[in-house]
């Protein structure tokens, strides 16, 4: 009788290099991995995909890829400092190990998205899987069409991937927008520039905003750039991914602009823990986001009972 591989048990990884995205009470760190035990050995894996890392002795995490197989050899994932895991995970060095289980969940359908324009719009951490996504398609540029990336954060300083965003906003690639939020006052956001720098949209009615050529910074909640830049409808894809309340309001900012669901993705790997569909946390419905998702479509949330939606 053949002895069943236990699924739990991680394989080791190293620690090839630290990257500081951002600081701040709550930074942000991309470590840089290759296998422990088979150094040029590849990672496999489609973009949207999550990895489950675990720091020895500690417990361990979900995470989604932030970068493409196209990239390298090598597996990037980027991580807020915000629990146990994640501070002993930042208090590691290079040439340290790790472990990681996966790749789990069914990742962006992007064989079928071939000739599809893109509409990307992350807000804080939640770049890093549409970050997975932006670079595999810009490794098969011919393959799609227009790219539009739309990305938000408190401040500059909380901006994750900033120096490469403000170099692709450079190229004719694709068309890159970044936004801070508002500064606040007792009774909500203050009609002025957060940043010198950052223009603010049309504070009432985004859609009345002049974006000038070539700007791509501007002060606002990434929701109402959207509005402001009113990308089109046909013939995209939108993904968004960040924090709930952002991606309600990008959902409904999409709609208006005529995007059906069938046309609208978001993951939901925040959910997920165990990656093979048998703890159950994850479950929505009929359905686990771990082995169905993390990437659903608006169209597949809006047909879950209620209470899962």
């Amino acid at each position: 009788m053949t002895r069943m591989a236990n699924p739990y048990v991680p394989r080791r990884a190293r620690i090839e290099s630290i990257r500081d995205e951002c600081g701040g009470p709550r930074p942000v760190r991309t470590f840089r991995l290759a296998w422990a035990d088979e150094p040029t050995a590849p990672f496999d894996f489609l973009p949207g995909q999550c990895v489950e890392l675990s720091v020895i002795g500690v417990g361990e995490i979900f995470l989604s890829i932030a970068s493409a197989a196209e990239d390298g050899d090598r597996l990037e994932l980027s991580v807020m400092r915000v629990g146990r895991v994640t501070s002993a995970l930042h208090a590691l060095e290079e040439g340290e190990i790790v472990g990681l289980r996966g790749p789990y969940g069914n990742g962006f359908p992007v064989a079928g998205w071939h000739g599809s324009n893109f509409v990307l719009i992350g807000g804080g951490i939640g770049q890093a899987p549409l970050r997975s996504l932006l670079h595999h398609v810009l490794a098969h540029r011919d393959d799609y069409g227009r790219i539009q990336v739309f990305h938000g954060a408190r401040s500059p300083e909380a901006m994750i991937y900033r120096d490469e965003l403000e170099a692709q906003a450079a190229s004719t690639d694709l068309d890159v927008y970044l936004t801070i939020d508002w500064k606040m006052g007792d009774d909500g956001p203050l009609d002025e520039d957060a940043r010198e720098g950052w223009p603010r949209v049309a504070l009432d009615d985004p859609v009345t905003t002049e974006v000038a050529p070539g700007q791509f910074r501007f002060t606002g909640f990434v929701p109402q750039v959207v509005d402001a830049v009113s990308p089109s409808c046909g013939d995209t894809i939108a993904v968004t991914c960040g924090p709930p309340v952002m991606i309600g309001l990008a959902v409904q900012s999409l709609e208006r602009l005529g995007f059906r669901p069938e046309q609208i993705y978001t993951t939901l790997e925040r959910r997920m823990k165990c990656g093979i569909g048998l703890c159950g946390r994850c479950n929505l419905g009929p359905q686990f986001v771990c082995t169905d998702g993390p990437v659903f479509s608006q169209q597949q949330l809006l047909a879950l009972p209620e209470a899962f939606a």
